[in-house]
């Protein structure tokens, strides 16, 4: 059996993947603090959703590190030093700001080792040092939520509550930023690429009577139109977009219309002077 195409992956841009899950989680995180400062809702009987909403903020809050990572390994895969020490900074300040977070995470998710002093991290390290197990496992135990601080603690960690929404804001503004700079050198490398194509079609693009020109939006995009000349001949444009758009889609390169995307024929915009955008194709 043969299998479908695929013309889409989250592996393709690890990067989007890190901005929307960084928001969604950022969101989660924002309307957990909320309910935690509203009053208990009594729908589920005699347990407080305050303290239930604050076990969710702190998988919330874990939950950004992981977008982190995803877009920390473009940044490597690319060579992109300096915005990975940028985000490496952000991450460190991130979790200066709410210490303990990856520990109490840890203790919430894998209860059933924490219980028994068998945890990972710090309880590991507590019974290499020859403590006891029970008594590793008390000293890494209580998670509780204190309206009246508004603190969150577990064992030795404690959270402020109040330092959450400026972390996770400044946390988020530096993933984006990191996805941006993937973004840019992306299209960088498909300008290149699509010139290399186009080069090797005997298609210049150096200077001259209606040349095609390659440009990266600030919306880091690549761009593809036909220098205007006004003394170029009609005729001779159109065949130029036709052998561009040829050349190009043979090459595996899309040509995309944006005002009508679906279009197939997108040589005659090309021609009347309309930038076009590029991307890779699936093959």
């Amino acid at each position: 059996m043969t299998s479908p195409v695929v013309d889409w992956s989250p592996a393709d841009h690890p990067e989007a993947i890190a901005v929307s899950e960084i928001q969604w989680w950022q969101r989660a995180a924002e309307l957990a603090l909320l309910r935690m400062r509203d009053s208990d809702d009594h729908r589920i009987s005699w347990f407080s959703s305050r303290q239930i909403d604050a076990r969710q903020l702190i998988l919330a809050l874990r939950q950004l590190l992981g977008a982190v990572a995803l877009v920390d390994g473009r940044l490597q895969e690319l060579g992109l030093d300096q915005a990975q020490h940028a985000l490496t900074q952000a991450k460190n300040e991130y979790e200066q700001a709410l210490p303990g977070l990856t520990e109490v995470r840890n203790a919430l998710m894998h209860f059933e080792a924490w219980a028994l002093g068998a945890g990972h991290g710090p309880q590991k390290r507590r019974i290499a040092a020859g403590a006891p197990a029970r008594q590793v496992a008390s000293e890494f135990w209580g998670f509780a939520y204190e309206p009246d601080t508004e603190t969150i603690s577990l064992g030795p960690y404690t959270i402020s509550v109040n330092a959450v929404t400026g972390a996770v804001a400044r946390l988020v503004d530096a993933v984006d930023v990191a996805a941006r700079t993937v973004d840019r050198r992306n299209a960088v490398d498909l300008g290149a690429d699509v010139k290399k194509a186009l080069t090797a079609g005997g298609i210049s693009t150096d200077e001259g009577p209606s040349f095609p020109r390659l440009i990266v939006g600030s919306d880091n995009r690549l761009r593809l139109s036909l220098n205007s000349d006004g003394n170029a001949d009609e005729v001779d444009r159109h065949a130029l977009a036709n052998r561009v758009v040829r050349t190009l889609r043979a090459a595996n390169f899309k040509v995309i219309w944006p005002e009508m995307p679906n279009d197939y024929d997108v040589a005659g915009p090309l021609a009347r002077g309309v930038a076009l955008f590029c991307e890779r194709g699936s093959n």
